[in-house]
C-alpha cells in the first residue's frame, strides 16, 4: 500500500526537521507531504533542505499566506491521488500526534477500515498537559457533533486521521465547506454518510511543547455553527 503522511505547516520551523526525520524513520515506509502556507520563519526552507537526504519519499507544497487547515488539506488529497497513493494520513507537526501511532493507523486500514481516527476520547480522556478551559471545549465539541449528526465517533474534531484512497475519491472535496477544524468533522461526517466505515484507535494526545496553537475563536465558531448544516446537507 502507497502511504502518504500529510502535516500543513505554518511556522513549525522549532518542530519540522525533527519530525521530518521520525516519520523517515518509521517502519512502514511512509512518504511524507508537507503543505506550507508561506511560513515566514523558514519552515518551507528547512523542509527544502531536508529533501536532498529525502529526495524520493519527502515533498513540499508551498502556499502564499494563511488559508486555511482545510484548504491545505484539500490540496494535499489532490495531490496524492494525482500520484496513485492508496492510503493518506493527515497529523500535526508538534508531536501532540505520536507519528509511532502512525503504525496502528495503517493497520486499521489494511484490515478493513475506510477511515481511521486516532481518537482522544475513545477509551476515556487521553490528552496530557492541555488547560482544563481547552480540554472541556474539545470534549464537549465531540459530544455536540454527536448530538447533533448522530455520527457514531467520540473524537470527531480528531486532526490524527487516515483515509483510504477510494473515501478521498468518492467525497467532492471541491464541496466542501469548513477551512478550520471544522473541516475534520465535515470530512468524517461526509465519509460517514457515505457509508464508509469509520474506526477508532485510541491515543494519547499530548500538548505541543515547541511553537505556538493555531487555535482561535474564529476556528471555533465555524465548527460551532457549520456543524448545524451538515444534517441538511446532500449526498
Amino acid at each position: 500500500m502507497k502511504k502518504l503522511v500529510v502535516i500543513p505547516t505554518y511556522n513549525e520551523i522549532e518542530n519540522v526537521a525533527r519530525m521530518i526525520h521520525k516519520v523517515m524513520s518509521l517502519a512502514g515506509d511512509f512518504d511524507l507531504l508537507i503543505v506550507d502556507d508561506g511560513s515566514p520563519d523558514g519552515t518551507a526552507r528547512a523542509v527544502q533542505e531536508l529533501q536532498v537526504s529525502y529526495p524520493e519519499r519527502l515533498h513540499l507544497v508551498e502556499r502564499t499566506g494563511k488559508l486555511g487547515l482545510g484548504t491545505a488539506y484539500i490540496a494535499a488529497f489532490k495531490w496524492a491521488l494525482e500520484r496513485d497513493y492508496e492510503a493518506l494520513f493527515e497529523m500535526d507537526c508538534d508531536f501532540s500526534h505520536n507519528p509511532d501511532d502512525l503504525l496502528r493507523l495503517s493497520e486499521a486500514l489494511t484490515s478493513g477500515a475506510d477511515v481511521v481516527v486516532g481518537s482522544r476520547y475513545s477509551k476515556g480522556v487521553n490528552v496530557v498537559n492541555w488547560p482544563m478551559s481547552r480540554l472541556l471545549m474539545s470534549f464537549f465539541a465531540s459530544k455536540y457533533v454527536r448530538l447533533i449528526t448522530h455520527m457514531p465517533v467520540a473524537d470527531a474534531t480528531a486532526g490524527f486521521v487516515g483515509y483510504r484512497r477510494e473515501v478521498l475519491e468518492r467525497i467532492d472535496l471541491d464541496r466542501v465547506r469548513m477551512i478550520g477544524y471544522g473541516f475534520q468533522i465535515e470530512m468524517k461526517y461526509t465519509a460517514w454518510r457515505l457509508g464508509f466505515r469509520i474506526e477508532e484507535q485510541s491515543i494519547i494526545f499530548v500538548d505541543r511543547t515547541a511553537g505556538t496553537s493555531k487555535m482561535s475563536s474564529g476556528i471555533f465558531g465555524e465548527a460551532f455553527w457549520g456543524v448545524l448544516k451538515l444534517p441538511f446537507r446532500k449526498f
